[in-house]
């Protein structure tokens, strides 16, 4: 596939937008997959080309929040190994299931958690009692939400750093910190299946990867200069628009 220039400059600056909202929120995958569809790029390759952009913006947000001692890795590595395996598994399955049946509850799935960030008082940006120990929340939750990721995807960030607020106590900061190591980690097991099949556009991927690269170093500096403040409001918007978007599209 051949594509102007006006089209890498396009997509360029939308991975910048996407790697900021991605790492503040999750949902990037709503800008840019849309963007690569809209200039001729087949679906199954958009999804996959997705991954491998989508892959370095977590990577570089996740080498931030390590460096700022946000992420645990020690903690942390049960439910990396959990969320790899249940990408891995939801990947292979995918070709087995249509996943048209999670489309129809997705949407009410982003409404609820647009909703929780938008009147919970508990969204805040210090820690609270644990509900369940990391390590069973590796073993029982992490396997779903990589499957999650590996079968379908949209809002996957977003549902981790619910999960992690809800259920581990963390702050909002803490929770979007952490759920983009699991977030890489899931895309990372799609994106080597992917490139084994040969379904990526290596030239839109790359420059992308650069526009996603910005935008998430931005976004990773914004979470701890602006805290809840901002990750609440964007979390909302994204999840709403989503909800919105898919539900115009397949019902």
């Amino acid at each position: 596939m051949d594509f102007s220039l006006e089209v890498f400059l396009l997509l360029f600056l939308v991975a910048i937008l996407a790697g900021w909202v991605d790492t503040i929120a999750g949902g990037g995958g709503m800008l840019t997959i849309p963007a690569m569809l809209l200039v001729g790029i087949p679906p199954s390759v958009a999804v996959s080309t997705n991954k491998l952009q989508g892959s370095s913006g977590t990577f570089i947000a996740t080498l931030f929040f390590i460096k700022k001692k946000a992420i645990d890795l020690k903690s942390m590595w049960l439910s990396i190994v959990m969320v790899f395996i249940g990408s891995i598994v939801g990947g292979w399955l995918v070709l087995h299931i249509d996943p048209k049946y999670l489309v129809m509850i997705l949407p009410f799935l982003l409404i609820a958690i647009g909703l929780y960030f938008l009147f919970s008082p508990n969204v805040e940006n210090k820690d609270r009692p644990m509900k369940i120990s990391i390590s069973v929340f590796a073993l029982a939750i992490a396997p779903i939400l990589g499957f999650y990721d590996g079968f379908f995807g949209p809002g996957t960030g977003s549902l981790i750093a619910l999960s992690f607020i809800t259920l581990c106590g963390y702050g909002a900061s803490k929770a979007t910190a952490n759920a983009k190591v699991l977030n890489f980690t899931s895309n990372i097991s799609a994106l080597l299946y992917f490139v084994i099949f040969g379904q990526i556009a290596w030239s839109i991927g790359l420059i992308m990867m650069l526009g996603q690269i910005l935008g998430s170093f931005i976004g990773a500096r914004m979470v701890f200069t602006k805290g809840v403040s901002l990750i609440r409001p964007v979390v909302i918007i994204v999840c709403f628009m989503m909800a919105v978007r898919i539900f115009i599209q397949n019902f």
